[in-house]
């Protein structure tokens, strides 16, 4: 078995080295795909051989650049590939649990239907939650998986025009609507950064809030209605809660957040370009 790395990223900082080094050794190459803009970063990523790094010089978005790593990895012929986020690491033997279940189970006859093995993601929302076992889960985020690149390609990939935001969402949902399925093994665990985010008290009830910029906000409305446009027959319940989703973040963001009015801003505007089929980067550019 092959494997090959993905890592994304855009206006990295120090602690990026740390986190490569948490998962590379396991890996037979990495490609480190960056989107910062008008910046090489070549210099800082030079510490470890077996990677390989791909300056954008501007901002393609995630999709883009998962696909460019995708890519490289098939023409290496490799067989896994692992997706990563810059500010995610593995905590020990993790990585190296979850490629073990691979070669363990790589011959049995279901195992061809999986299309992602992924780790417990650990954030500030569920630091105090132990798992065991392993689960089924209908999606997971992209950092940490190991994506199965026969399955890959059979579904044609990340969609680039979703640019930032449920780009691991569609990818999860268009690979179950095929007929694959997703492994959860929650003995392995990603530490994971999600932004800023911060735990408040609403009449008693904890709340979360992500503390997104307004540019975020304007993908996550609008990328949110395109999926379920496309998945709503298949997954009605996932669409129905994702469209509700909408309500609660307003409702903490007038609530919690700075910024409130170019967030609530982007917010419609993000679904007003969904409705006028606007696809790509920040209102269409790319």
């Amino acid at each position: 078995m092959k494997l090959a790395g993905v890592t994304v990223l855009f206006n990295p900082d120090e602690k990026v080295e740390s986190n490569i080094k948490s998962y590379i050794d396991e890996l037979d190459i990495l490609y480190v795909v960056d989107n910062t803009p008008k910046v090489d970063n070549k210099k800082n990523f030079c510490f470890n051989k077996k990677i390989v790094y791909i300056p954008n010089k501007k901002n393609l978005g995630i999709a883009k650049a998962l696909n460019i790593g995708a890519t490289h990895a098939l023409k290496e012929k490799c067989d896994w590939l692992l997706t990563m986020d810059q500010d995610s690491r593995f905590e020990k033997k993790s990585l190296k649990k979850m490629l073990e279940y691979i070669c363990k189970n790589m011959n049995k006859a279901k195992f061809d239907k999986v299309g992602i093995i992924s780790p417990f993601h650990r954030t500030v929302q569920n630091k105090d939650i132990k798992p065991k076992g392993i689960e089924k889960p209908l999606i997971v985020m992209t950092s940490g998986n190991l994506v199965n690149l026969k399955v890959y390609k059979e579904i044609n990939g990340f969609k680039d025009w979703l640019f930032i935001d449920a780009v691991d969402f569609d990818f999860c949902l268009n690979m179950r609507k095929n007929g694959y399925e997703i492994i959860q093994l929650n003995s392995c665990i990603l530490n994971h950064e999600l932004g800023n985010t911060e735990k408040k008290s609403f009449f008693g009830k904890i709340m979360y809030v992500s503390n997104h910029s307004a540019f975020r906000r304007y993908f996550i409305v609008r990328n949110r209605y395109y999926i379920c446009d496309m998945y709503k027959k298949d997954f009605p319940i996932y669409c129905k809660a994702e469209k509700n989703m909408t309500k609660h973040e307003i409702l903490r963001i007038v609530l919690y957040e700075k910024d409130k009015k170019n967030k609530l801003r982007e917010m419609y505007r993000g679904y007003k370009d969904y409705k006028n089929g606007i696809k790509g980067g920040y209102h269409g550019e790319m």
